[in-house]
């Protein structure tokens, strides 16, 4: 077929809209049925992987909530024993601050092993949204101090 719509004798194109149509989600019978039964299934699996993953993802959280809850503890007294020799070196006004410090550690262990993994999840997230900064160097601190401690552990190890 040529631009001016005139057929030719040995043009074998069909004109548009008249050869075979596509089967298949869309198309109707035994292959549609098939096709039906297999994105069901694909959903199916795919919400039972969701649901898996959800439930390890909130074990691991809860797990970590107890690990920091149990470091926030050791911490918090660490730090009201140092209070005696601070307060012996430098004095009882600057022993109080460190037992201050101390007793904001204990309360935030305390409030972390109260608060739902969701609600810590939540609390994350707004405080992110409204300070990025803070948060991205709060990550980049914790992220040094993990790296650290992990290269501490590896050159310790005997060989």
């Amino acid at each position: 077929m040529s631009d001016s719509g005139i057929s030719y004798a040995n043009d074998t194109t069909p004109p548009i809209g008249t050869g075979p149509q596509p089967t298949g989600a869309t198309g109707s019978g035994e292959t549609g049925g098939r096709v039906d039964e297999a994105k069901q299934a694909v959903r199916e699996n795919a919400s039972k992987f969701t649901a898996q993953a959800g439930d390890r993802a909130r074990d691991y959280a809860e797990q970590g909530k107890a690990k920091a809850y149990d470091a926030l503890g050791q911490l918090s007294r660490t730090i009201e024993d140092a209070a005696q020799q601070v307060e012996e070196k430098l004095g009882p006004q600057y022993g109080q601050y460190v037992r201050s410090a101390a007793g904001q550690v204990t309360t935030l262990a305390d409030r972390i092993n109260a608060t739902d993994v969701d609600e810590l999840a939540n609390d994350v997230r707004g405080f992110v949204r409204q300070s990025p900064g803070i948060a991205i160097g709060a990550a980049a601190a914790i992220g040094f101090v993990l790296t650290r401690l992990v290269q501490a552990g590896i050159d310790g190890r005997p060989d």
